[in-house]
């Protein structure tokens, strides 16, 4: 009768397993957790991806194509072009010995191209900057523009602008399409003559 039970406790499955899971070896136990670890991180992923994806798709439902009635065309130069003006207009300061600083830029003011000549002041070159943006802005001559601040002194206080001779506007059927600025000659009328040497080199 004692051999019989004893037979029995030790062949019952309850029994047989309690032995094998003391007994598991250091290198399965790293088995089994890095089993365990790879099975989280897969469904870690999936409800990240699934997470992502609405997120992805109201992104690409965001882009739109705008219709052709709300846009315009707008007349730029070409890098070429602004610095044949700027150039021109060193060579014409040069020829009259005077060593200036030239400045194009766009529609928006924003600068094309920039020539400080041989032995220009330091100060010559961010004058010519303010000069060029001066005379896109209003579409014209900044000694014109000068005389406009009897009327409105105010306008000497918008950042950016100088309102000293030297700066003219370019043009394309009557609208401005760059303004060249020029400093460090004697006088803002030589300054000027020498932007317009600039802007007519254009039009050759």
């Amino acid at each position: 009768m004692t051999d019989n039970a004893t037979t029995q406790t030790t062949d019952s499955p309850a029994a047989a397993k309690t032995p094998a899971a003391k007994k598991l070896s250091p290198r399965a136990r790293i088995a089994a957790g890095a089993v365990a670890l790879a099975l989280l991180g897969a469904g870690t992923f999936g409800a990240v991806s699934a997470t992502a994806a609405p997120a992805q798709a109201t992104t690409a439902a965001a882009a739109a194509t705008v219709d052709e009635s709300l846009t315009r065309t707008s007349t730029h130069l070409t890098l070429g072009a602004a610095t044949r003006a700027a150039r021109a207009a060193v060579d014409a300061a040069k020829k009259g010995g005077h060593a200036v600083s030239v400045a194009v830029v766009d529609r928006n003011g924003n600068t094309l191209v920039q020539l400080r000549g041989d032995g220009a002041g330091p100060q010559s070159y961010e004058s010519a900057g303010r000069k060029a943006f001066t005379a896109v802005s209003w579409n014209a001559p900044t000694s014109e523009l000068v005389k406009r601040l009897d009327q409105a002194p105010t306008l000497k206080d918008i950042p950016g602008t100088l309102f000293l001779a030297g700066g003219t506007p370019v043009q394309a059927e009557g609208a401005p399409i760059a303004g060249i600025g020029v400093a460090g000659a004697p006088s803002g009328a030589l300054d000027e003559q020498y932007a317009t040497a600039g802007a007519e080199a254009l039009g050759k």
